[in-house]
């Protein structure tokens, strides 16, 4: 078998496992959404319950926050299901960057979510509202240590499949539920602060609540236009592919290499240097060695082009 079949065969074996992988990790992404849901659904009508039946006007608007969150996830499902679409003639380099606008619209709701918690608290604290209301019932806190601790298993299931599938939607989704904890510790305060007689605590937790949660969505935001418009790799990734290439047999050193992020895979583009004197067969095998090897180290990369410098 020539090098070129080789090469053919290796090509065709990985495209047919990348469809394999993206239909597993589309999966992935749609049971974590679907259990998000339910999670959420369940949560949504237990604090409602518990807010309306403990008197605590914190819990309620937990709820309707939780609530909310079903819309975030179907954000999620929406996009990686337009981005693990197959290649087509309008776009011939697949749909990934579409990921990345999904994990943009998360990022805008829990920076809205987070703006919304540090206003209600600033306005409590300024016209000294804190504690106005009637003070709410065991259940209310009950409630909101049961949020915390599932809103918190949420985040850490969800986190563990986004990393598993390189998912910024996913990871958006994840941190969401990290908001969610954070507003229910908020609530937790509020209402055990009431209950002691120290309400002025709900409003002071969620000014700092604010804080964290508008972070993580600067990070998400962040992260999710790095990959939108072709900032390249780190330099430990680009650095462990620069020496993989120097391995391979015929190169003689590596003059040009450029990578990119494209949504949740990268593009790399090669330039090496080979003996002036082979032939242009031989020049082509060397560049072939190098795509697959590349193509094989870094499962990621989507997209490899290898130009071969005569030296």
């Amino acid at each position: 078998m020539t090098q070129n079949e080789k090469s053919a065969k290796i090509e065709r074996i990985k495209i047919w496992k990348g469809m394999k992988n993206m239909e597993q990790e589309k999966k992935t992404a749609m049971r974590v959404s679907a259990v998000t849901i339910v999670w959420n659904v369940i949560l949504s009508i237990f604090k409602l319950i518990a807010g309306i039946v403990g008197h605590s006007g914190a819990m309620i608007s937990d709820a309707v926050h939780s609530a909310s969150d079903v819309f975030s996830t179907i954000i999620v499902i929406l996009g990686i299901n337009i981005a693990s679409r197959q290649s087509d003639d309008d776009h011939q380099y697949g749909h990934d960057r579409l990921e990345c606008v999904a994990a943009i619209l998360l990022a805008v709701v829990l920076f809205a979510t987070g703006i919304g918690i540090g206003i209600g608290g600033i306005n409590k604290i300024i016209t000294g509202t804190a504690g106005k209301d009637e003070i709410p019932g065991m259940i209310a806190l009950l409630a909101a240590v049961a949020s915390i601790l599932v809103k918190e298993s949420m985040f850490w299931y969800t986190r563990s499949a986004a990393k598993k599938i390189n998912s910024g939607a996913l990871m958006a989704d994840a941190w969401h539920h990290r908001s969610d904890a954070l507003s229910s510790i908020g609530a937790l305060i509020g209402i055990g602060g009431a209950r002691l007689g120290f309400s002025v605590l709900d409003p002071i937790a969620s000014v700092i609540i604010c804080v964290f949660i508008v972070k993580a969505a600067y990070d998400i935001f962040k992260d999710a236009v790095d990959r939108m418009v072709d900032k390249s790799c780190d330099e430990e990734t680009e650095e462990k592919m620069r020496q993989l290439i120097k391995e391979q047999t015929g190169v003689l050193k590596v003059d040009v290499l450029r990578t990119r992020l494209f949504g949740a895979k990268m593009y790399v583009d090669i330039e090496i240097a080979a003996d002036g004197d082979i032939t242009l067969r031989e020049g082509h095998e060397i560049a072939q060695v190098v795509h697959d090897k590349v193509e094989e180290e870094f499962p990621l990369v989507k997209h490899c082009m290898v130009h071969v410098n005569p030296l």
